[in-house]
């Protein structure tokens, strides 16, 4: 994918799929301002957006993280968790579960969880039923096909981090349960963050935006 003609086209193709603009900003990558911009550009009908609607020209202030070269070759994939379980394995000898934040750090997070030799937990965010609105009124779930938190340490496992907030609802989530994140890890930091509510975040790579008025 290499141009926003390119974004905007896929974004149409999983809007016809039937998948929320939450769940999209995942795909893509990008935030879920990115991703509503994207879906109305293509001219795909939804519920919020009318014929009369005008999509915003400029677009938003974002960077796409196209990670599939890594994604569709498993053995690609563990080279690259096995160094983020490496960034984690100087961070507490108690922690016993590896949480992946779905979709994108479910795979990652099984690597991690194999090396650092801890149970695995998924937690699904938010955002994949976000459409329009406000965020706060949904609410993330973990599977329970995986590792309960019950009170344990935890390592926090995605691919990007955009904004932060799927990160912070993953470790207020945790903690809701009685588990305490210990660190978290993805392959890209968009923002540059070293710590959300307390807790470090480890990345491969950060992107940091170099401009001028």
């Amino acid at each position: 994918m290499k141009n926003v003609d390119d974004l905007i086209s896929s974004a149409a193709e999983l809007a016809d799929r039937g998948l929320s603009k939450g769940e999209i900003a995942d795909e893509l990558n990008v935030s879920r301002e990115t991703a509503s911009w994207l879906v109305e550009r293509s001219g795909v009908s939804s519920p919020e957006t009318t014929p009369a609607e005008e999509p915003q020209a400029g677009g938003p202030q974002d960077i796409h993280v196209d990670w599939s070269a890594i994604g569709r070759d498993s053995r690609r994939m563990t080279n690259v968790a096995r160094a983020m379980a490496d960034l984690l394995a100087s961070e507490g000898d108690e922690v016993d579960l590896t949480i992946g934040i779905e979709k994108a750090g479910a795979p990652l997070a099984t690597v991690v969880a194999q090396e650092l030799d801890t149970d695995l937990g998924s937690y699904a965010p938010a955002k994949h039923q976000w459409e329009e609105g406000d965020i706060e009124d949904l609410g993330g779930s973990f599977s329970r096909n995986f590792a309960q938190i019950r009170n344990r340490e935890c390592y926090v496992v995605d691919d990007t981090v955009t904004s932060g907030t799927t990160m912070r609802e993953t470790i207020d989530a945790i903690r809701d349960e009685g588990g305490r994140p210990v660190a978290c890890v993805v392959i890209v930091d968009k923002q540059g963050i070293d710590y959300v509510d307390d807790v470090p975040v480890y990345s491969l790579i950060d992107v940091v935006g170099v401009g001028h008025e």
